[in-house]
Formats: structure tokens, C-alpha cells, sequence
């Protein structure tokens, strides 16, 4: 359900920006979502077109990219790429890394006429 929470930042933040640039209408919204942040986007979807409506916002398009998870291995040093939830280095085997990425969730850039 934090999705909803979610989902009315990124309305607040899209009319704010609106506000301060005197424009009509956003057109797009384009965020980021790291696979592991627990942010389903398909309930991001939904709820937009729910809050966004009777706003300028409303009929915009909600660009979502999935960030994959990456990984730095405190071993060998390899930088790779997660391909599961098991996090292991694909180089050494060593499970003794940190991660890079996989956990963002934020506003990238807006269209807006």
C-alpha cells in the first residue's frame, strides 16, 4: 500500500514543478525504480491515473525504467550486474559484496507543454 504514498509524491513533485513554470499541462513523467526497492510500478500505474486526476497532470504518461541490481564484489573488486536475488560474485563466488544499485526511486525528468 506504500505504493499510493509513493504515487502522490510523484504528483506533488510534477505540480509543484509545473506551478513554479507557469506550464499547462505535464505531459510525461519519467521515474526510476530500482528492482529491489519493493516498488511495484504496475501499482504506481494504477494509482497515477487515480490522483492525478483533475490536475494537470491528469492523461500524462508515467514513463517507468526498472534499475537492475548491481553488485561490487569486496573480494576480487568485480563489478557485475545481479541476475538473482542471491547475490553472489559471478568472478569468485564470494558472497561478501555491496550492492551499487537495485534500491532507487526517484522523479528523472518531466515533458511538458
Amino acid at each position: 500500500m506504500h505504493e499510493l504514498a509513493l504515487t502522490q509524491s510523484i504528483l506533488n513533485i510534477a505540480l509543484s514543478e509545473a506551478a513554479e513554470h507557469r506550464v499547462a499541462k505535464v505531459l510525461e513523467i519519467r521515474i526510476k525504480i530500482g528492482v529491489l526497492s519493493g516498488v511495484l510500478p504496475a501499482l504506481v500505474q494504477e494509482y497515477f491515473n487515480i490522483v492525478s486526476a483533475g490536475t494537470v497532470a491528469e492523461g500524462s504518461i508515467l514513463s517507468i525504467e526498472k534499475i537492475p541490481a548491481a553488485i561490487s564484489c569486496l573480494d576480487c573488486g568485480k563489478e557485475s550486474t545481479a541476475t538473482s536475488f542471491l547475490f553472489s560474485c559471478p568472478a569468485c563466488n564470494s558472497s561478501h559484496i555491496r550492492l551499487l544499485k537495485g534500491r532507487e526511486f526517484y522523479v528523472d525528468s518531466l515533458e511538458v507543454e
